[in-house]
């Protein structure tokens, strides 16, 4: 155990020293770099003169915290006397959430060995901490249990290769052993659990995120920019898109001018919006498409099908935080990602609208996707004339289109409720009462 607590030491170091080194070139290293300085004189400054109880709550980045927020959301209306403390690790996180209310502080969290946890974590003096899903941290986890902190992990998700389950697992396991109680999404999770002695402390709650999609379905409000752009065509929204899928999509989308697609890319960075433009011959970006309006132009060739040649088919998105949103105007979605290691983006996103989601060969490592599969609301494709059958089909048959629509908001309105059984367990255990 010794060793393994060496080399855990000796890995931080040389990630940390890494990151340094990238943010000499790399943008988001050095927002994860810059982010944390002097982070510790903030939390002085900040909690100083703090007296109500603090609740915090740990993501790794965008994904986890939006998995997260209807849990926060709850705590806040049902505990209003408490203040909540959101921590991210990556800068993709923080830097869209950094000045939200949803938390009265929002932090970095600091990186580094058992000296920096415990400091941290003497700072912040939570009385419940909330994990989501991953990102696990030993000298936090281990701190925390030292200090006998209430922690939960939130909508845990385990797969039997994971390095827990495995002989040389056995730091992994503590850190697992620094949880009070384990929420997972499957029975999957919690027999896997079993296997290793968790039996009493797994509940099978669900995915937290089914409750964030239904929420934002029910907060749906329109965008006249989209509404204008859609008209009464049939309109096909990419989501969360890499070069991979870009590629996949642009020829459908090239010879089919009568169709709308709307392309709203994971990384809006110039060099691959231009990318994006060269892809798909009649596209504008949301950004030109707004200044238009604004100027009370003519839509120019958006609702004009006389000149194929100029017509505008194809919106892309050059904004972050729409994309909930215009998963709403699909006729069919297709979510990026599905090309890449990391696999598919959120697949719920989608589904909770009653739209067939479409998305790339890597999707193992998310339970809903392959969930959606096995009911017969999603597609999975390897190439672009698979795309293109798939989308024929759905296009053509009004039979088959309204049957998956059904099954896909019927499968995703099926799965609510996470959010309210860890209420539930955090009221009967009397975590938050004074």
């Amino acid at each position: 155990m010794i060793l393994y607590r060496l080399s855990y030491h000796l890995f931080i170091g040389i990630y940390v020293f890494l990151l340094r080194l990238a943010s000499l070139w790399n943008p988001k290293a050095k927002l994860w770099v810059n982010g944390r300085k002097k982070i510790f004189t903030r939390l002085r400054r900040d909690l100083e003169n703090e007296s109500s109880q603090i609740i915090w709550m740990h993501c790794a980045s965008l994904g986890e915290y939006e998995q997260g927020r209807p849990l926060l959301e709850k705590l806040r209306s049902s505990y209003p006397g408490y203040k909540i403390f959101l921590t991210f690790f990556s800068p993709s996180g923080y830097s869209v959430v950094k000045d939200s209310p949803i938390a009265d502080y929002i932090y970095y969290l600091p990186f580094g060995n058992r000296l920096v946890a415990s400091r941290f974590i003497n700072h912040v003096n939570p009385v419940l901490v909330l994990w989501i899903k991953y990102d696990y941290w030993f000298y936090y986890l281990h701190e925390l249990s030292k200090k006998n902190i209430p922690l939960l992990l939130i909508s845990g998700n385990f797969q039997k290769w994971q390095i827990f389950f495995k002989w040389y697992g056995k730091m992994h396991r503590q850190m697992l052993h620094c949880f009070t109680h384990l929420f997972v999404q499957s029975k999957y999770s919690k027999s896997l659990l079993n296997k290793i002695g968790f039996s009493d402390k797994t509940t099978v709650s669900g995915d937290t995120r089914f409750d964030r999609v239904i929420e934002i379905a029910g907060r749906f409000e329109p965008i006249e920019i989209i509404e204008k752009f859609c008209g009464n065509d049939k309109v096909i929204v990419a989501g969360s898109t890499w070069p991979e899928d870009e590629e996949e999509l642009d020829h459908f989308a090239n010879i089919n001018p009568d169709i709308k697609f709307i392309i709203a890319p994971h990384e809006i960075d110039e060099d691959h919006l231009k990318y994006i433009e060269k892809l798909f011959k009649r596209s504008i970006r949301y950004s030109a498409l707004q200044m238009k309006m604004a100027d009370h132009r003519q839509l120019f060739a958006i609702n004009t099908k006389s000149d194929q040649a100029t017509t505008v088919n194809v919106l892309i998105i050059d904004n972050i935080g729409m994309l909930s949103k215009l998963y709403k105007y699909a006729t069919i979605t297709y979510v990026g990602g599905g090309f890449g290691e990391s696999g598919v983006h959120n697949v719920l996103e989608a589904a909770v609208y009653g739209k067939p989601v479409v998305f790339g060969p890597v999707f193992n490592k998310y339970i809903e996707a392959i969930e959606l599969l096995e009911e017969g609301v999603a597609y999975t494709i390897e190439t672009a004339l698979e795309l293109e059958k798939v989308f024929t089909e759905l296009l053509s048959d009004h039979q088959v289109y309204s049957e998956v629509c059904e099954a896909a908001k019927r499968y995703v309105y099926s799965k609510k409720g996470a959010t309210d059984k860890i209420i539930q367990y955090i009221q009967e255990k009397r975590l938050l009462t004074s």
